[in-house]
């Protein structure tokens, strides 16, 4: 034990989790949380509510799981909300997307059915293949950010939840690079008073949350909490934030398969990467502007896991290809295909084929639930700002100003329990070992 322990506030009272976006993703983190509290499913995949966590020496067996460990809320504290274009309720929601099986479904129905979508921020600019048919209006954009910070006090009034975190579940919007309306807190209220036209829907739900204090968590690769403006408010209300872009299905593979590589110095000459996918989100990146923000998400990711500006030689010149088709009869069961031109001893070729047959929904709920339950507990621990130690969810992490992200999935995940271990007074682990050889240290 250390003498360093984190005040942490108890989690006492209800967890409001409030969706922008209620598709096959949403639906699917929802449904299964449902489930998993009624013990008709187990949260495979959640690291909160599965995994366990290494405490002092190894000699000590100290592997308590991670939700007795650090004070998370309970499942069953978890109370839901949502925003959604098209209006539809998340049992109908989960039924259109054929993620989940229909018995399944039909056992959970009645708290699926409550959960009905209030009106969405929307703007076909920045999602041409979509129609919104459940929408909000007003004369300017702050006035949409007004409204939703009344549908967050609605349902704060309605539930009685103690404490909200906002999850984005919504669509990729199309490539937004940060201009000066998103590098000043007072340039964006402005430019949401004139509605800027480089202000997003995502923009506008997180500065409403950021407004009242309130989490917010990037589950898409858009601009959003990116944006310097919402990271001065995220810290002058206290409300920590997290991003981008759930971490599943192909770049998963590659934030394994690549540190792998490169802690055996083999040398990458290409890696071509291409997908097929017949869900809504499919459908989103069939539009170029949509598949922009998506394709600077994925391509990120090798750069600072090889880095070859210190490693010429191995990976100075990599061919990096990424590619998304949108292909209806697939659903939600998105196939990936991955070719890796590695180069071995006295420079001989090899190759690496990687087919992944993934369920797109089925890897990002437990993404989802991790998230909200962690992010909880930071704002509980006092911490606003990026919540770096989550990196280990995101495919592209958003760091501190000046800082290169860390993709690699193994340092991501030592840096998550170190943070466990460092809330909770624990030694940090660092795998040395050395007073288990040596007389002396």
């Amino acid at each position: 034990m250390t003498d360093r322990k984190v005040n942490v506030k108890p989690a006492e009272g209800k967890l409001g989790v409030l969706i922008p976006g209620l598709g096959a993703v949403a639906t699917t983190f929802v449904a299964g949380v449902e489930a998993a509290k009624r013990q008709l499913g187990a949260p495979i995949g959640s690291l909160t509510q599965m995994g366990r966590i290494r405490l002092g020496k190894r000699t000590e067996n100290r592997n308590p799981l991670i939700h007795e460990f650090v004070p998370l809320a309970n499942l069953s504290d978890i109370v839901w909300g949502a925003w959604d274009l098209h209006g539809q309720n998340a049992y109908e929601v989960a039924c259109r997307s054929r993620v989940l099986e229909q018995g399944l479904l039909d056992k959970i129905r009645k708290p699926l059915e409550a959960i009905e979508p209030m009106k969405a921020v929307f703007d076909p600019v920045f999602v041409k293949n979509l129609q919104g048919v459940h929408v909000k209006s007003g004369p300017t954009k702050m006035d949409l950010a007004r409204q939703v910070m009344a549908d967050i006090d609605a349902f704060v009034a309605r539930t009685g939840v103690s404490r909200v975190v906002v999850l984005w579940c919504g669509s990729t919007e199309t490539f937004t690079p940060v201009s000066d309306v998103h590098r000043t807190l007072a340039a964006f209220e402005a430019g949401l008073s004139e509605s800027h036209p480089e202000i997003a829907p995502s923009m506008i739900y997180a500065y409403a949350a950021l407004k009242k204090g309130i989490p917010y968590l990037n589950g898409a690769p858009n601009l959003t909490v990116d944006a310097p403006a919402l990271l001065e408010l995220s810290r002058a209300n206290a409300a920590p934030i997290g991003g981008k872009d759930f971490k599943t299905g192909q770049t998963l593979m590659k934030t394994i398969i690549a540190p792998g590589l490169k802690a055996r110095m083999l040398g990458v000459e290409g890696w071509f990467s291409t997908n097929i996918l017949g869900n809504l989100d499919g459908k989103v990146l069939d539009d170029p502007g949509s598949f922009k923000t998506k394709e600077e998400s994925k391509l990120s990711v090798l750069d600072t896991i090889f880095n070859g500006e210190l490693y010429p030689q191995l990976y100075g010149e990599i061919h990096h290809k990424v590619r998304i088709n949108y292909y209806p009869p697939r659903g939600d069961n998105k196939e990936s295909w991955d070719n890796i031109d590695i180069v071995g001893w006295m420079g001989y070729p090899m190759q690496i084929k990687i087919n992944f047959l993934c369920r797109d929904s089925i890897l990002a709920a437990p993404v989802c639930l991790d998230l909200v339950l962690f992010t909880d507990l930071a704002q509980r621990c006092g911490w606003s700002g990026v919540q770096e130690w989550l990196s280990f969810y995101w495919k592209s992490p958003q760091t501190g100003p000046g800082l290169a992200p860390i993709h690699d999935l193994f340092q991501q995940q030592n840096k998550l329990e170190n943070t466990l271990r460092y809330i909770m007074g624990e030694t940090l682990i660092t795998n040395l070992g050395l007073d288990y050889y040596m007389d002396e240290v």
